[in-house]
């Protein structure tokens, strides 16, 4: 958009004449010509998968020195990223986040605030409930500025409360941010984690998605989807089978690596990885997935971050 200042408003082409409004016109067209600064970052098109990662997991000081928020941004470019997934919305206003992206020249296509773990929607204290719904609000926003596409929430604790009555809390203040994200284009994606709601923690695998998909079905939004994290629930069900279930739904995945023989975090496709990705791959292909795949693991410098670029390519590209 262009500064005001330098626009040529209709009560100026009134008052003015004809030279003198195309000079005018010169003069405005000169001045918006974009600075680097000011261009519109994209990612990488034509690509049906986009690889991303936390913005938690780029340093925030390389040799002693702390770095803009551009910086990071920067490595996760120069590491092979398409773009980067805003998970510390919470510590950035949205002008912050936006002048960060077009300086980086590096997209961010989705904001967090990971404030949900203790100010949930599930929580009996209202108060906490409209502070959680106030943190999503807020990244909802940070990722519009941004130029992303989403945000992910931690919907609360299986410890609030009967999954019936903690299920409807969260459903009655997701309802209340529907229209600012409708306004703003953003979904608010629902990420499987383990805090004990929608599957049985304790039970052995093979579980089913059904009740985030009846969860999901339920507040009846073409705003609200899921941020399927593949790692977090092989070792309760076969994700391939999982992301068939969820079909539309699943509009973007978070990935790890994990062990269900050890029961422990390993690295994607790295040494203990058991995890079926052939069969994720062809998931995603039968759903025809389009969007974006992002890491979360271990942070590290430019080094580590193109390892895990490379196992993440190795793991959704084959």
């Amino acid at each position: 958009m262009a500064n005001e200042s330098h626009s040529v408003t209709r009560r100026g082409v009134l008052s003015l004449g004809a030279a003198a409004v195309a000079a005018a016109a010169a003069s405005a067209s000169a001045a918006d010509a974009p600075a680097a600064s000011d261009a519109i970052v994209r990612p990488g098109e034509g690509k049906q998968i986009l690889l991303s990662c936390k913005l938690g997991m780029i340093p925030k000081e390389v040799a002693g020195k702390k770095l803009s928020l551009a910086e990071p941004l920067r490595l996760a470019g120069q590491a092979g990223f398409d773009g980067v997934d805003f998970d510390q919305a919470g510590e950035w206003t949205p002008q912050q986040a936006r002048d960060a992206v077009r300086e980086s020249g590096v997209f961010v296509h989705n904001a967090i605030n990971h404030a949900h773990w203790q100010k949930r929607l599930t929580s009996p204290k209202e108060e906490e409930r409209a502070q959680g719904r106030a943190n999503i609000e807020h990244c909802i926003r940070v990722s519009h500025a941004a130029g992303g596409s989403g945000v992910l929430i931690v919907l609360g604790s299986a410890g609030d409360g009967p999954a019936a009555e903690i299920e409807e809390r969260a459903r009655q203040e997701i309802r209340k941010m529907l229209p600012l994200a409708g306004a703003l284009g953003q979904m608010i994606l629902v990420e499987n984690v383990w805090n004990k709601m929608m599957y049985d923690h304790d039970a052995p695998p093979e579980q089913t998605p059904e009740k985030f998909i009846k969860f999901v079905d339920s507040l009846n939004s073409p705003w609200v989807g899921m941020y399927y994290d593949v790692g977090n629930h092989w070792k309760y069900g076969q994700p391939g089978d999982w992301i068939r279930a969820f079909g539309r739904r699943c509009v973007k995945c978070d990935a790890k690596g994990f062990s269900r023989a050890k029961n422990k975090w390993a690295d994607i496709t790295g040494e203990g990885d058991d995890l079926p990705w052939a069969d994720v791959r062809k998931a995603l292909g039968e759903i025809h997935f389009c969007g974006w795949v992002t890491a979360e693991v271990g942070d590290g410098d430019l080094k580590r971050l193109t390892t895990v670029r490379e196992q993440m390519q190795k793991a959704f590209l084959g």
